[in-house]
């Protein structure tokens, strides 16, 4: 379940709520009057893409000779 928060709240804490929400990595929504206004959310893991496919093809053979008329 998301937190809310007040706007004016958020602004005092913004920073501090902002390692909370990269550390617990739980959705923050920010309300103003009681109605959501803005929905702070975690970004998403970097993936490295050098190796990322590794393991993933498997070589069945010679690929590179032509192949025998059947």
């Amino acid at each position: 379940m998301d937190t809310m928060i007040e706007a004016g709240e958020f602004k005092g804490k913004c920073l501090k709520l902002l390692d909370d929400v990269a550390r617990t990595r739980e959705a923050l929504i920010i309300t103003k009057h009681g109605k959501a206004v803005a929905k702070l959310v975690p970004m998403a893991t970097e993936v490295k893409l050098f190796g990322a496919m590794a393991g993933s093809v498997h070589h069945e053979g010679d690929i590179l000779s032509p192949l025998e008329d059947a």
